[in-house]
This record gives structure tokens, sequence and C-alpha cells, in this order.
């Protein structure tokens, strides 16, 4: 199964205003736990980007109010994530333990 066709839209208004291979990062962040092999090369041989853009294109479409229209679950436990890692790499580079 494709990310594209494993897309399920909560609001089609707001998919409609999303890219196809944005609907399609998202479906892969959906479900990319579900590829054999590691994450970067799965992003590789579907998106055929690196792993640097792809998080690029990742965390501005993260931040994208259709995107959390389209898929409210995911796209705050992306951000949380995000969020996350932001906060332990400050902690690390000002040496406090978190």
């Amino acid at each position: 199964m494709d990310a594209a066709n494993s897309y399920r839209a909560i609001s089609p208004e707001a998919a409609s205003q999303l890219t196809a291979r944005d609907q399609e990062i998202l479906a892969f962040e959906r479900q990319w736990w579900k590829y054999a092999g590691a994450k970067e090369q799965a992003i590789r041989e579907l998106f055929d980007m690196s792993a640097t853009r792809y998080y690029q294109v990742h965390n501005a479409l993260i931040d994208r109010p259709e995107s959390l229209a389209c898929d409210p679950m995911l796209v705050k436990r992306l951000r949380r994530l995000r969020s996350a890692r932001q906060r332990a790499r400050s902690a690390r580079r000002l040496g406090i333990d978190v």
C-alpha cells in the first residue's frame, strides 16, 4: 500500500488545500513504522529527497493550519514530539538534566 492511497483526510476541504506531496507526507508520518528498514531509507525511496530536506518540508507542513484541520491528532502529536526534541536539545546545550 503506498502512502497516497492510505491517506484518509478528516476534513476534505483542508485536504484539498494540501498538495499531493503534503498529503503523502502526512500519510507517511501516520504509518512510517510499517516500512522495512530505516526511516531515512524509506524517505529517500518514497519522496526522492534527503532526510534533511524531508524534515524541512515536514516541519513547515505541520505548522500550516490546513494540516491541522486535515488531521488534528497527527499534527498535534508531531508538534509535541518536535517541541520535546527542541527542549531536550536546549537543555543539553545549557547542561541541564531533563
